[in-house]
């Protein structure tokens, strides 16, 4: 063969071979926006489960008869309304979502078939779902109630590692604003971002005293309101000590989230008591019962969807290599968030007491709800002191080693 026609085979196969490469990689960003596209469909698969736990709860007795012929839901199908009913549908959404977590978990790379049916085998996804939801109200009273029990535990870590989420986004706000000396002006935003942080915390406090302090005797609500101040203060002055020095940004915004919390508490207080804040608001008309009830639902479903796409956050070793068809964020982690979070919307449906009854358009409410949240908010403010110190105490101890080594070394020359 001539050099011309070696030439042209070689372009050929070059050409082929590019083409090839090229295809792949187009394949490969394919794959990678449909995996990034479907949490959307999971997201909006939990919130319409959990409308429908809601549903069940408040009007399934009255336009669901067919339940009552279900032996599994006892005389007149009391056993699959309200509580229980909740309940069965959180246990569906729960064994759905841990089906996907079981089957997409330990998922690398774009073309493993765990990445398809992921992303796509929608049809049998819908059947598996369907089932998943119907099989619970099949269930003897007894299995929801341990169910109960257990979604009281797997609500109880959603919300730490939904605290551990949400510190390590502070952490990176707090990087990302408050650099180094290089760059002034993103220093400048991020100290004019902490004093308002700082103000709106005090103000929330101070707001929270005028409103549900209405009598010397609200003792548990003063309590609640001024050890949130004491965790307030002891943030700013250990964020800014000097072994520390890290700034008002981080702890600002936890200050905030501190006195959400607090202010979430409170409001969780049963009416019946005389310092409840519900109790005062008791007059605002209904449409603000219902928006604040949706609004709660969102809020709860964004901050799972987040902390289901957080994996990161909870790597102890971080994988900065990244190849072109790696998985884009842990799938099998993202399934788990997501039926820890059903047990979690169970729980605030029926305000994590299972011999609750829930009045219409009502979450999270009662004392056991409001224990709950003051308990997450000191776990909340532990959690980021212990992110603020573990440095410090890590740095002594490597101190204190080395010191013992060189001593050690003196002593061993000196004989």
């Amino acid at each position: 063969m001539s050099q011309g026609g070696e030439d042209r085979v070689h372009r050929r196969q070059g050409n082929s071979e590019f083409v090839s490469w090229e295809t792949s990689n187009v394949d490969y960003a394919s794959e990678k926006n449909k995996s990034l596209q479907v949490r959307y469909m999971y997201g909006i698969i939990f919130l319409s489960t959990n409308l429908v736990a809601w549903f069940i709860r408040d009007y399934g007795q009255r336009t669901i008869p067919q339940l009552h012929y279900l032996k599994s839901c006892g005389a007149g199908g009391q056993d699959c309304f309200h509580t229980l009913g909740v309940l069965r549908v959180s246990l569906g959404c729960f064994i759905f979502f841990f089906l996907m977590f079981l089957s997409t978990s330990r998922t690398r790379k774009l073309h493993e078939p765990r990445n398809a049916w992921h992303s796509r085998w929608w049809s049998l996804k819908f059947i598996v779902f369907i089932v998943s939801m119907v099989v619970p109200f099949f269930f003897p009273p007894a299995l929801i109630q341990l169910y109960g029990e257990l979604a009281r535990v797997g609500a109880g870590i959603f919300l730490l590692l939904q605290l551990v989420s949400v510190i390590q986004f502070i952490s990176w706000w707090n990087k990302y604003w408050m650099p180094d000396e290089k760059t002034k002006q993103s220093c400048s935003l991020g100290l004019f971002t902490s004093t308002i942080f700082y103000i709106a915390s005090f103000c929330g406090v101070g707001l929270m005293y005028s409103l549900y302090v209405p009598k010397v005797r609200c003792v548990l609500n003063i309590f609640f309101i001024s050890w949130t101040l004491i965790l307030l203060i002891v943030m700013m002055v250990v964020s800014l000590h000097s072994k520390v020095n890290r700034g008002l940004l981080s702890s600002g915004i936890m200050a905030s989230y501190v006195v959400f919390l607090c202010w979430s508490a409170i409001r969780s207080e049963p009416a019946t008591d005389k310092c409840s804040a519900r109790k005062q608001e008791s007059g605002n008309s209904d449409w603000i019962t219902i928006l604040s009830f949706l609004i709660a639902i969102c809020a709860v479903v964004m901050a799972t969807f987040s902390t289901g796409i957080d994996s990161q956050s909870f790597q102890f070793r971080k994988d900065k290599v990244k190849e072109v068809d790696d998985i884009r964020y842990k799938y099998g982690f993202f399934h788990l968030i997501f039926s820890l979070g059903a047990m979690y919307f169970a729980m605030l449906f029926i305000s994590w007491n299972l011999n609750n009854s829930a009045t219409k358009w009502s979450m999270d409410v009662g004392w056991a709800s409001t224990w709950v949240k003051i308990v997450n908010e000191w776990f909340a403010a532990t959690i980021y002191l212990w992110t603020l110190i573990s440095p410090v105490v890590r740095q002594a101890k490597v101190r204190d080693h080395e010191e013992q080594t060189v001593q050690e070394a003196n002593d061993s020359s000196i004989a």
